[in-house]
């Protein structure tokens, strides 16, 4: 794989006494979407937290654009051009739409035609823009999560679960947006346990177990392929 935006090199996480990554390697290429994918527990959200920084990896080595970000501070990393979106949306709750989307903006002011398109994606956060975000829905708050993320044009959006817990109308919605986000030529590393939004937006994937990387490949191979699915993962997609 040639020129990855992003490389982890035998990459070791330790959280208190745990153990959750052990010598992680993975390769993110330019303009393309690679799944993360395993069961749970086995070290994705760690490997996320780890590149952006939240946790330190003890060994190995975080390569960004070639660059090495192991130590960098999250802030810093951030300002070079990686958007993050955890899990737990990481929202502020008692500020409005706006002022959440403003805060993202680290640039400065919100660009036009990139808000009218964040609009066009996700219309509720237009609807509610100068309502608290804590009276948002699920559904709403998460499109709130990654349209933050999205609200500058990042090099490489690293987003955990977005469809987690969401109806299955909010979840197309999701899908759409990461596929327009995806056409304007966007590195994505995405973690998703709905496997038909995986199939339908993966171009690689990677698959872990018990925090090391088990399996590499293209999403369409692992896609059409059940065996390997049920001895990778313990499940079908096709029944997902």
């Amino acid at each position: 794989m040639s020129d990855p935006i992003l490389k982890l090199e035998g990459v070791f996480t330790n959280i208190a006494q745990y153990h959750i990554l052990q010598g992680v390697d993975l390769e993110v290429p330019r303009g393309a979407v690679t799944m993360l994918l395993g069961r749970n527990g086995v070290g994705k959200t760690t490997t996320l937290r780890t590149i952006i920084g939240h946790w330190r990896a003890h060994q190995g080595r975080v390569m960004f654009n070639g660059e090495d970000i192991t130590s960098t501070p999250t802030p810093t990393i951030a300002r070079m051009g990686i958007g993050f979106v955890p899990e737990d949306m990481g929202i502020f709750s008692d500020l409005t739409v706006e002022e959440n989307m403003v805060l993202a903006a680290v640039g400065g002011p919100i660009n036009s035609a990139r808000l009218d398109w964040i609009f066009t994606a996700f219309p509720p956060l237009k609807t509610f823009w100068k309502s608290e975000a804590g009276n948002l829905s699920g559904g709403q708050k998460q499109m709130l999560s990654i349209a933050r993320a999205m609200v500058e044009e990042r090099q490489l959006y690293l987003i955990d679960e977005p469809t987690k817990g969401l109806a299955p109308a909010i979840i197309s919605t999701m899908a759409r947006a990461l596929k327009d986000l995806k056409d304007q030529g966007a590195s994505i590393l995405l973690v998703e346990q709905n496997f038909a939004v995986a199939r339908a937006l993966g171009d690689s994937a990677n698959v872990m177990d018990d925090g090391r990387m088990v399996w590499s490949g293209d999403m369409a191979q692992l896609g059409s392929d059940a065996e390997l699915q049920e001895r990778l993962m313990g499940l079908s997609m096709e029944t997902h």
